[in-house]
Order: C-alpha cells, then sequence, then structure tokens
C-alpha cells in the first residue's frame, strides 16, 4: 500500500508514476523564450540609439548646424570631406544657401566644419540607427526566430525609421529656399514627433519582450482600465507639449520671453497675433508659441497630479510606484523648462530639458503599460 502524503509535500519527478511539469508552456515553445531575450536587447540598442539620435538633433538645432549640408546622399554622403579640395567645394555649396547668405556672410572655413560635424553625425547616427534595424530584421528572420504577432510589430518600426529619413530631408529642404534662416517650425515639429512616436514604439515592444507570452495573457485580463485611460490621456498631452516645444525652439521662442510667471510683464505676451495670415502666428509668432507651450506645461503637471492621485490606488505595488515616477518627471520638468526660459535657453539647459522629455516620454509609457498589463501580485503581496 502506497504510502500516504501530505498535501504541501512537492512531487519528486524522479519517482515512477509521477507527472512531469512541462517546463514551458505552449505559447513559449520552440525557442520563442529565447528569441524574446534576443529582440529586447537588440530593441534597447535601437531605443539608446534613437535617444542618443533626439539629443545630438537638439545639438544640431541649437548650435545653427542644420542647414550645414545643403544635399541628401544616402549612400555617398556617408563620407565625410576628405581633403581640402573637397571641403572647399562643400563650403561653396553652403556659401549659396540662404542661411550664409542672410546670417553668417564671412564665415571662416574653420567655423564652417564645426557646424558642419554636427550635421554630419547626425545623419551618420540615421544612417547606424537604419543599417542596426534591418541587420535585426533580416536576422530574425534569416534565422526563424521571429515570435508569433512580431513580425508587424518591428515592421513597422522600421518603415517609420524609413520615414524619418525622408522628413528630415523635407525638413531641411526647407530652410535651402527663399530668404529662410532656418527650417519651418511645423516641419521641426514633424520631425522631432516622429523621433518621438519610434522610440515610444520602441519602449513598448522592449517591456513586452520583458515578460512572457502567457503572463501578457493573464495580465491582459488584469487590465485596470480607469487607469490605463489616465495614462493615455497623460500620454496624448505630453507628446502635444513636445510637438509645442519643437516650434519653441524652431523660432527661438525660448529667448524671446525670459521672465516667467509672466512674460514682458503681462499674462499674455504683446503683439501676440502681429502676422498675416492669423494661422501662422500659432507656428511662427514667438510669443504666442511661448505662451501656449506654457498653458500647455502647466495642464500637463495637473494632469500629472491627478494621475498620481489614481495611481495611488492601483491595486498592485508596481503599477503606483510606475504613476508615482511619471507624475514627478512631469514636474520636474516643468520647473527645468521654467529654468530654460529663466536663463534664455543655454545650450546646456535647453539639452537637459530635451533629455527630460525624453524620461518623462518614456516613464509614461511604463506608467500606462503598468496599468495595462499588471504584474500579478502574490497572495503573501
Amino acid at each position: 500500500m502506497a504510502q500516504s502524503r501530505n498535501i504541501f509535500e512537492e512531487v519528486n519527478e524522479a519517482e515512477p508514476g509521477a507527472r512531469k511539469t512541462p517546463a514551458t508552456g505552449m505559447i513559449e515553445r520552440g525557442g520563442s523564450a529565447g528569441a524574446r531575450r534576443v529582440i529586447r536587447w537588440w530593441l534597447i540598442a535601437l531605443f539608446l540609439l534613437v535617444a542618443v539620435m533626439i539629443v545630438v538633433g537638439g545639438l544640431t538645432r541649437l548650435t545653427d548646424s542644420g542647414l550645414s549640408i545643403t544635399e541628401w546622399n544616402l549612400v555617398f554622403g556617408t563620407l565625410p570631406p576628405l581633403n581640402q579640395a573637397a571641403w572647399a567645394s562643400e563650403f561653396a555649396k553652403y556659401q549659396q544657401s540662404p542661411e550664409y547668405i542672410h546670417q553668417n556672410a564671412g564665415m571662416s572655413m574653420a567655423d564652417f566644419k564645426v557646424i558642419y560635424w554636427w550635421e554630419w553625425g547626425h545623419r551618420l547616427l540615421g544612417r547606424v540607427i537604419g543599417l542596426v534595424w534591418i541587420v535585426g530584421f533580416l536576422g530574425l528572420l534569416a534565422a526563424r526566430k521571429m515570435p508569433a504577432g512580431w513580425h508587424g510589430r518591428l515592421l513597422w518600426i522600421g518603415v517609420l525609421i524609413g520615414v524619418q529619413g525622408a522628413v528630415g530631408w523635407w525638413m531641411v529642404a526647407s530652410g535651402l529656399e527663399g530668404e529662410r534662416v532656418d527650417v519651418a517650425s511645423y516641419r521641426l515639429a514633424t520631425h522631432l514627433g516622429l523621433a518621438f512616436v519610434i522610440l515610444g514604439l520602441i519602449a513598448w515592444a522592449i517591456f513586452l519582450a520583458g515578460r512572457r507570452e502567457a503572463d501578457l495573457i493573464q495580465a491582459r485580463r488584469l487590465r485596470e482600465r480607469k487607469l490605463f485611460g489616465i495614462a493615455t490621456g497623460l500620454m496624448h498631452l505630453a507628446f502635444l507639449q513636445i510637438l509645442l516645444g519643437a516650434l519653441v525652439a524652431g523660432i527661438d521662442a525660448g529667448r524671446s520671453f525670459v521672465d516667467w510667471p509672466w512674460m514682458a510683464g503681462q499674462f499674455f505676451p504683446p503683439d501676440a497675433f502681429s502676422i498675416e495670415p492669423v494661422w501662422r502666428n500659432f507656428f511662427e509668432n514667438p510669443g504666442l508659441v511661448q505662451f501656449i507651450h506654457r498653458i500647455i506645461g502647466y495642464t500637463l503637471a495637473l494632469f500629472a497630479i491627478g494621475a498620481y492621485l489614481a495611481g495611488r490606488r492601483a491595486a498592485g505595488p508596481v503599477t503606483r510606484r510606475a504613476f508615482t515616477w511619471a507624475s514627478i518627471m512631469v514636474l520636474v520638468q516643468m520647473v527645468l523648462g521654467i529654468y530654460t526660459v529663466l536663463w534664455a535657453a543655454p545650450l546646456d539647459i535647453a539639452i537637459t530639458h530635451q533629455i527630460g522629455a525624453i524620461v518623462t516620454w518614456v516613464l509614461i509609457l511604463n506608467a500606462r503599460f503598468r496599468a495595462g498589463y499588471p504584474v500579478a501580485q502574490s497572495v503573501r503581496g
């Protein structure tokens, strides 16, 4: 007669008749778990490259370097000028641009090389990002390691990276015609906005790849819909603020009104609708653009406080912490914005503000993910 067992005693799989527990569920079979780890590290590399690209793009704008290369050549443009004749040729092309004629006339070759290297580095980094995506994506296909449901998600990231290159040239081209000495602010906003969309899609994919598919299916059933909706609203409002920040940078509006909380000593800036037709003021009037950026910033801060209060009622501690950190970062970013204005947007403070936007964006997405896919809490808590 078999010996009776305690109900809490573990069954030894080596004993005759003991049932083996499968190492992984059906969803994770076929090397899927290992493939997800590979995908996650590849996406982390892409994420870091795109984040650096955004920062370098900001520095390129702040140093007025974006129009130093007047042609787009995807293949041969990879190499910089290698001799004096090549440098002279590039400089001669720049000397025909409106920026040189109306703003930088008399610039020396040494000064031209400084702005040229910024723009060349920005474009080279874009090519590296595209290459890293192509190698990773085709490698996964060739190795047949693409998990179910991931083909379209990863393909879209690559498509948008390609579109971003075209948008970048569309933006630069706006500053090479007429008497404009800068790129069009709305094109700059489109370029930066798409960069944050790509960064967000990569971050979301990293979050997904960090969890087993079985865990995600179970977590989806536990979705905290109210918190997920709040985080989605916070995400959309933050994205609008990022676009407005690009408009501010595009027309140097951050250096036009350097007092706070007022603007030129009053709540609403003077001459806010001085440009004809009226709609152009929303893109090109420094006072109005900065005013809208401030108002949306205040609104975002209030929204973040509300999100924090709502997040405190989340079922799991991971979700609560995610909402806390996202809300704190929104407030920190607002303070950085005010500091940037008071110091008339010097390069170091302005780029810190842009880095803050990246951190804020990712933390908001993380809070949204945690609300959509809560981490299951054990009985012990």
